[in-house]
């Protein structure tokens, strides 16, 4: 063998074998820095390092801390200009929507329960009276009534779903800010 690798110690070999590696590991950092930028998803070191597949140690090395921190201030930049303009709800106001949609989904359950009662005893005394003409038309009507309500309560429950994700999220959100103004209050302290 010849050449300048044959020239090469066993240490330096492993040193520049580590060298790439963290350059890669590195490279996926910041690739998924941008990407969680681009989405709007919460970004955070635990985060950052469970989407690089790296470990969380990396994510707090020098020269990465600083673009996650940089990356994280900008998303708290912007969530105060939102919150400014009015664009975000709190997680109070997402609970208080939360505790609505599920009063209006037991509104909604109690009025189906009354109406399908009603049906039932109006039915009874339909098939007594109503001729079978007569009493299947009223039985096609009532099933679309029955379908429109079921669409209805099937909407409020993808509504009620929508709403305990955007709260999941703010208290997510709420959760990282607390601890980034935890570390930025210590930081402080220090100096």
């Amino acid at each position: 063998m010849s050449g300048p690798a044959s020239s090469r110690t066993p240490g330096e070999v492993l040193r520049a074998s580590r060298h790439t590696d963290s350059q890669v590991k590195r490279g996926r950092v910041m690739a998924v820095l941008e990407e969680l930028r681009t989405a709007g998803e919460p970004i955070t070191f635990r985060g950052v390092a469970r989407a690089a597949g790296v470990s969380p140690w990396l994510v707090y090395a020098q020269g990465v801390r600083e673009h996650v921190e940089a990356a994280m201030a900008g998303q708290a930049k912007a969530a105060r200009r939102a919150a400014r303009a009015g664009g975000s709800a709190s997680a109070a106001s997402l609970a208080c929507d939360l505790e609505l949609a599920r009063a209006q989904l037991k509104e909604l359950r109690d009025e189906r329960d009354q109406l399908k009662a009603a049906v039932q005893r109006h039915l009874g005394a339909a098939l007594e009276t109503a001729g079978t003409a007569e009493l299947t038309a009223r039985i096609n009507e009532l099933l679309a009534h029955g379908e429109r309500l079921a669409a209805e309560l099937g909407a409020a429950e993808a509504e009620n779903r929508k709403l305990k994700s955007e709260l999941a999220t703010a208290e997510d959100n709420l959760t990282a800010a607390r601890a980034k103004l935890k570390k930025m209050i210590k930081e402080a302290s220090r100096d």
